[in-house]
């Protein structure tokens, strides 16, 4: 086993309980429960909130412009006529500073988000997260990484945050080299924790958007020949953790895990299988 030596709970044969959450967008309720009765939390990013697809009243874009803009610009992404959300979304801004206003209203939930982590948290960025900011609300207690290994329960976790580049072009997208460079950075890990998952359609599939979503197109961990055994990402599915009063708002949580020698990959495994299995199309 990899790492340093166990910590006296581990050598008194008591396993280490992780919970693991992604896409909080802006759920702090939820998110300062996500934690309870685990050892440790792992926050896969999307703290933000710009819409909600589900209640186009919440979110930072109708904030600032309205429940009835909101409405047109997510019908517009959901035609996939980017190209007219775009100009309408020119026209939106036409004569504001957009930066200001939209990092001001990020400041506000990131205040808030950074302060429900518990402690320990480890922590990467989502696609709509905006990295240059979380260094001044990362608290004692929360690590945050990217592109980088941190042991947890003597376990290799290695962490890549961030999507692919797609016509959102949300904040944090970057290009495969790139994307790819950070997973080979990692090394060899034991779990390999990143916000989109590996290129395979049944993980793929978002149940929310309704749509296929990219994933990563190279295998991770070192040596393509040997990926690691498990794998922490992102579930494009609806969550299974703690709900908010209405269910599109709960934040997206996998059933908890205890790194236990012979039960870690099986339990890790087992939970993203419920996630897909539970949220097929055409299922309730």
């Amino acid at each position: 086993m990899r790492g340093s030596e166990p910590d006296s709970r581990r050598r008194a044969g008591r396993a280490n309980r992780i919970h693991v959450v992604s896409d909080v967008h802006g759920n702090t309720e939820a998110l300062a429960r996500a934690g309870d009765g685990a050892d440790a939390l792992i926050c896969l990013g999307d703290l933000v909130l710009f819409l909600d697809y589900a209640d186009h009243s919440r979110g930072i874009f109708p904030d600032l412009f309205g429940r009835e803009n909101a409405d047109r610009i997510v019908a517009l992404r959901t035609a996939r006529r980017y190209d007219e959300a775009r100009a309408f979304g020119r026209e939106l801004w036409a004569g504001r500073d957009r930066n200001t206003e939209i990092l001001g209203a990020v400041r506000k939930q990131y205040a808030e988000l950074f302060a429900a982590f518990p402690t320990p948290t480890y922590a990467t960025y989502g696609n709509v997260d905006v990295p240059d900011l979380w260094p001044e609300y990362a608290r004692p207690g929360t690590t945050v990484l990217d592109g980088e290994r941190a042991e947890i329960g003597g376990r290799v976790f290695g962490f890549v945050g961030g999507g692919l580049r797609t016509p959102m072009n949300t904040p944090y997208e970057i290009g495969d080299e790139e994307y790819a460079a950070k997973v080979e950075a990692l090394g060899e890990v034991d779990v390999l924790c990143s916000h989109i998952p590996p290129e395979v359609p049944e993980l793929t599939y978002d149940t929310v958007a309704r749509r296929f979503e990219a994933g990563q197109h190279r295998p991770a961990g070192g040596d393509p020949r040997h990926p690691p055994p498990v794998r922490a990402f992102r579930p494009c599915s609806p969550a299974v953790g703690p709900p908010d009063a209405h269910r599109d708002h709960r934040v997206r949580q996998r059933r908890p895990l205890r790194l236990d020698r012979n039960t870690l990959g099986a339990q890790l495994v087992t939970a993203g299988r419920r996630a897909v299995d539970r949220s097929a199309p055409g299922t309730r």
